[in-house]
């Protein structure tokens, strides 16, 4: 350790410093002398950006047990220890620019933590775990190579902020469209060729980016309302590809795979299956205790959790849909976004409905 880092140290623990500032050190390990003769009780926000760090030493949280900020932007850190959940008043951390291929379970628990930036690693998946971080407002895994968010995401119920730009997503949960307080969905430059039926049905929900998703050629109708970033989104040649198409009143509108798997070409009306989902959705919603009620073992796994998360609502009278749905075309509306990009509106917004009824109440020539 050179004079001047080591100054730098003693100095912030003898005047007892919340914050200290390690950027552009060229460090290759955690210094030690931060963290012996006790450590450093009194720091909150350690920034320790454009080094060499390649790990995290495991008694960081027993050193610095009152850490608020932990910033390590830019570093060669490819493992977290498991230690980290020991941070117990950790409340921003920023991994953006490593090396990280694997997250431990262990990030979970983070109770405190808010804003978590993992943005330019190698990760290929997140731990079910994160769901835990209940007091999450913002999460930040762009530039990776996610193939799938986890479904826990949707516990994470003070999140605000998602952005999962440039990975490989095919698909989103539809769990998502839960989250009660979440303002703004970056997905842009990924693989998705549709998005859940139901996104952008809470209020909260006002800035949706897909741009460059190339096969993406239809919204949900309840982003109709919103801030939508589309450029680049549903192919030239796509159109040609569809073999399966929704006809209503001589009006041909291809269909997302999400849809192709769960509806049918000629047949409007509910399944046996739909209308048996109904009936149990509405016989334990009017009871005392609700879906608690019934037990996962009383249905497959797949159906028992479309319960709690229906594949989509009716757009005129918001009824849950568990296996079938009847998709519209609207035309979209132009955003900001369109703006820098010439206006090029090549996607459109599916509707949706759960009866012949509410079906014919939308105006197919709007």
């Amino acid at each position: 350790m050179n004079m001047d880092l080591w100054k730098t140290i003693s100095v912030a623990k003898k005047e007892k410093h919340r914050n200290l500032y390690l950027n552009y050190k060229n460090l290759r390990k955690f210094p030690h002398e931060l963290l012996k003769d006790g450590g450093s009780h009194h720091l909150e926000h350690l920034y320790m950006k454009m080094n060499s760090l390649t790990t995290l030493p495991e008694n960081l949280g027993q050193k610095l047990p009152n850490l608020i900020e932990l910033y390590l932007h830019s570093n060669n850190i490819e493992v977290i220890p498991g230690a980290i959940g020991t941070l117990v008043k950790l409340q921003s951390l920023d991994l953006s620019n490593n090396a990280l291929a694997i997250i431990c379970p262990e990030i979970g628990q983070l109770k405190a933590l808010k804003h978590l930036r993992l943005t330019n690693n190698q990760l290929r998946f997140l731990p079910s775990e994160i769901g835990d971080l209940r007091e999450l407002q913002t999460l930040d895994v762009s530039a990776n190579c996610l193939t799938v968010l986890p479904e826990s995401l949707h516990l994470c119920v003070s999140l605000e902020y998602l952005a999962a730009d440039r990975n490989q997503l095919k698909d989103l949960p539809r769990q998502l469209c839960t989250l009660p307080n979440l303002k703004e969905l970056s997905v842009t430059s990924n693989k998705l060729k549709c998005l859940p039926q139901d996104l952008g049905r809470y209020a909260e929900l006002q800035y949706v980016y897909v741009d460059n998703n190339f096969q993406l050629y239809g919204l949900p109708s309840y982003l109709y309302t919103k801030v939508v970033g589309h450029s680049g989104c549903g192919s030239s040649t796509h159109d040609e590809e569809v073999k399966l198409l929704f006809t209503y009143r001589q009006m041909s509108i291809p269909l997302p795979d999400e849809i192709l798997r769960i509806g049918t070409e000629n047949d409007p009306v509910p399944t046996l299956q739909e209308m048996v989902m109904r009936t149990i959705y509405r016989f334990f919603r009017i009871s005392e205790k609700g879906l608690d009620l019934l037990s996962p073992i009383s249905l497959p796994r797949n159906l028992y959790k479309l319960l709690f998360y229906p594949l989509g609502h009716c757009h005129h009278c918001s009824r849950p849909m568990f296996t079938i749905v009847y998709p519209k075309c609207y035309p979209l509306m132009e955003t900001p976004m369109a703006a820098l990009y010439n206006g090029r509106t090549k996607i459109s917004f599916v509707a949706y409905c759960c009866s012949i009824k509410c079906l014919q109440l939308f105006d197919l020539l709007s």
